[in-house]
């Protein structure tokens, strides 16, 4: 989509970028039997040992019966165990398996394999105005006026 200035919106760039590289990274993860998902719950719970079901979600970013079916079939997979919280019957509590971390290292490889391949190319410099101008991007993109800064 272009603009009356022959130029490419950045938003719809962004979004088509992003979802390039989320479909890549997704096929980098099911190489060796991950997904998103799996990634997301296994660094929170490696990062966050004693995570609950509830601050998982709020980690993960997955809500409710998604979550609650992604955590059944990583426990049926022997990643994880689940356990209702002895002082709180309703907050269920996660803690990997032996299984589950060696899951953790072989996606985390995979993933920082990824990053790497993202990142080839770009120097130093390149990456960190980079990331300046994401933040820029999301700050203008949730700030809160009425009209559009020219």
């Amino acid at each position: 989509m272009h603009d009356p200035r022959g130029e490419q919106h950045i938003g719809r760039l962004l979004w088509d970028v992003s979802q390039s590289v989320g479909r890549a990274f997704d096929e980098h993860l099911r190489a060796v039997g991950g997904s998103r998902p799996i990634w997301l719950i296994l660094l929170t719970l490696k990062t966050k040992p004693s995570a609950n079901q509830r601050e998982l979600a709020a980690a993960v970013g997955i809500q409710g019966a998604t979550l609650t079916h992604h955590l059944a079939a990583m426990e049926a997979d022997g990643l994880l165990t689940r356990r209702r919280d002895p002082s709180n019957r309703r907050i269920h509590q996660m803690k990997l398996t032996p299984e589950g971390e060696q899951a953790f290292l072989r996606v985390k490889d995979a993933a920082v394999r990824f990053n790497a391949k993202l990142n080839e190319g770009l120097s130093e410099e390149q990456l960190e105005q980079f990331q300046v101008t994401l933040a820029q991007l999301r700050a203008n993109a949730w700030r809160d006026d009425a009209e559009p800064r020219a």
